[in-house]
């Protein structure tokens, strides 16, 4: 298996430096991270990749009964930590990748040695004494809406993901990026991401973490940055003054430099 050809994988930046691996949400591909790529290639060895089933993947490799679960897309990032390696590397995973750096951790400890979660969500559906930003209704609501009219739900759903209706033009680049995934697998990863729940896996979490947060965010409310925060011991979270849950795109230096000043941090 040609793990770098199936997960499309491009590496970048100071060939000796560091290793940081970039790891796309739900939607998305590695194209997202374009914007903090050029600063944080200065110091480190960027990795970036596409799941199987989005971006430039082989798209003949998905399988839905592996990616039906987190435990599939963790296990392709450490296919592609493997395939290069990676030593002590720094799993930067944005929204649902942030469960994922951190079940990839765990299977694969030697390789992963640090994690930032850029707008992390261990559970989407509210529960009792915890507040996840949707109710029952609203995700079969939005499940339905997914599963029937794909591209319709994209056009809608991408511009309040992404915030910022000001600049117009980020909601579009999502709506975009949405769109270019095929239905059928996106029904697959909508389905995992949503009704995920990692919350008992926080607490396993023994390597150095940042936890990203955006000011307002309407996929991941303050709270549940607060419970993420509080559930890895010895996590660091950082507010960014920024709007929205893609704020790799939305605020790329901010990012960057949150992510570079808690990787001078690193022993």
């Amino acid at each position: 298996m040609d793990v770098l050809r199936r997960n499309n994988v491009t590496v970048t930046g100071a060939p000796h430096g560091p290793a940081v691996v970039l790891a796309h949400g739900f939607g998305c591909d590695q194209n997202m991270w374009r914007l903090v790529v050029p600063a944080l290639a200065e110091s480190h060895r960027v990795v970036l990749f596409d799941y199987v089933g989005a971006g430039r993947s082989d798209l003949s490799a998905f399988r839905e009964e592996r990616y039906c679960g987190l435990e599939g897309y963790a296990q392709d990032a450490v296919d592609v930590c493997e395939a290069l390696d990676l030593r002590e590397a720094v799993f930067v995973g944005h929204s649902v990748s942030a469960m994922v750096g951190v079940l990839a951790a765990r299977q694969a400890p030697e390789r992963i040695g640090a994690l930032v979660m850029v707008c992390p969500s261990p559970r989407y559906l509210d529960d009792d004494g915890y507040r996840g930003g949707f109710s029952a209704e609203d995700i079969d609501e939005l499940l339905a809406s997914l599963e029937s009219n794909y591209l319709g739900w994209s056009a809608a759903m991408a511009p309040v993901i992404m915030g910022n209706p000001d600049r117009p033009e980020l909601g579009e680049e999502l709506t975009n990026s949405f769109c270019a995934t095929d239905p059928d697998i996106a029904r697959v990863f909508a389905r995992t991401t949503f009704l995920s729940d990692s919350r008992a896996d926080l607490a396993g979490v023994e390597v150095p973490t940042l936890v990203l947060e955006c000011r307002h965010d309407a996929i991941a409310p303050p709270e549940v940055g607060a419970f993420v925060h509080a559930a890895i011991p010895g996590s660091t979270l950082v507010t960014l003054e920024a709007t929205g849950h893609c704020p790799q795109l939305s605020a790329p230096e901010a990012t960057s430099a949150a992510i570079l000043e808690f990787l001078a941090a690193l022993p």
